[in-house]
């Protein structure tokens, strides 16, 4: 897991002011905070338990349409412009409309102050490889 999801190439020298001071090969295996290990185990053992429960009941073809339907849905985005897609039939199916995090509210690029309106064709450009860089640059 890179540090900002930036990809760092093996030959390049360690930037601590992109990747902070601690990310080396550990940083990157390791999780932040013990906190969220346990909270990551936890979150995947209640989803395994529930799979088992829906594969008890309904049977092995259920989870298996259900995971077909995750791969159609995670895959589904609005293209590049103004309205972020929201992926609202993936959060359905998984069941994440219920949570809530930070990540909500907080340190929304829209309540910048450098915050660029994205350019859609230049979006469509660069998913189609026509063009290179960023799909959407909202920082100066």
């Amino acid at each position: 897991m890179a540090s900002g999801g930036m990809k760092r190439e093996i030959s390049e020298t360690h930037d601590a002011l992109r990747f902070g001071i601690n990310a080396g090969v550990k940083a990157d295996l390791a999780p932040p905070h013990p906190l969220q290990s346990t909270i990551q185990s936890e979150a995947k053992f209640w989803v395994d338990k529930k799979r088992f429960g829906t594969e008890a009941i309904y049977g092995s073809a259920f989870n298996i349409r259900k995971d077909l339907d995750a791969q159609i849905l995670s895959r589904f985005q609005r293209p590049p412009g103004a309205l972020p897609s929201s992926m609202l039939g993936y959060e359905a199916l998984t069941g994440s409309l219920d949570d809530f995090g930070f990540e909500d509210y907080l340190n929304m690029p829209q309540d910048s102050d450098s915050f660029r309106q994205p350019d859609m064709h230049h979006g469509m450009e660069v998913r189609l490889g026509l063009s290179k860089g960023p799909i959407c640059p909202s920082f100066n």
